[in-house]
């Protein structure tokens, strides 16, 4: 891991790890400004998971949720999907705290106002962890690229003779077990 993504990652997960911490100790402290977000939410199904039905229990669930993408991107651990995770629960987040346009004052708007734009960045740095991939190729490139090489070695086998030709279909076999499993790894 390069030096860069050794600082970046944890520092981009604190505010999600302090959060969501926070938010699993004193859901009460954050129930009381949903606006029309916390009951468009509760007991909702997505999947097989239902949705807490109270206005702390979804504020614990989206702490949990911080905490653990959180603290999984500051170690490296799936830095991807946590990092999708986390610019996933930002919305809600920010559409539920930061309604800045409802703002009964200026000074109060003003404030709201920067914590949503502070959401909006770390949003943007969010994205741009989500598809990092560490300086390797991404998944479609090596799917390809392993695609063509198996059809190099196909085309080889067809021109060449008998002997040949079983060789090269072994070469093939093994070439797309490796892209097979260079796939499989990637998707971990």
């Amino acid at each position: 891991m390069s030096l860069v993504r050794r600082f970046a990652r944890p520092l981009l997960a604190a505010p999600f790890v302090y959060g969501g911490v926070d938010q699993l100790r004193k859901p009460d402290r954050k129930t009381d400004g949903g606006g029309p977000i916390i009951p468009a939410l509760k007991g909702l199904s997505v999947g097989p998971v239902t949705l807490p039905s109270d206005d702390a229990g979804l504020v614990r669930l989206n702490g949990a949720l911080m905490t653990t993408a959180g603290l999984a991107l500051a170690v490296g651990k799936a830095p991807r999907v946590s990092s999708a995770v986390l610019a996933a629960s930002l919305v809600p987040t920010t559409l539920t705290g930061h309604r800045f346009w409802e703002a009964p004052d200026a000074k109060t708007r003003q404030q709201q106002l920067v914590q949503a734009l502070k959401n909006a960045a770390l949003f943007g740095g969010l994205l741009i962890a989500t598809v990092d991939t560490q300086g390797k190729p991404g998944l479609a490139w090596r799917a390809e690229h392993a695609a063509k090489q198996t059809q190099r070695t196909a085309k080889v086998a067809s021109v060449a003779g008998s002997a040949v030709a079983k060789r090269a279909a072994r070469k093939a076999r093994k070439s797309a077990k490796r892209a097979q499993k260079k796939l499989e790894k990637a998707l971990d």
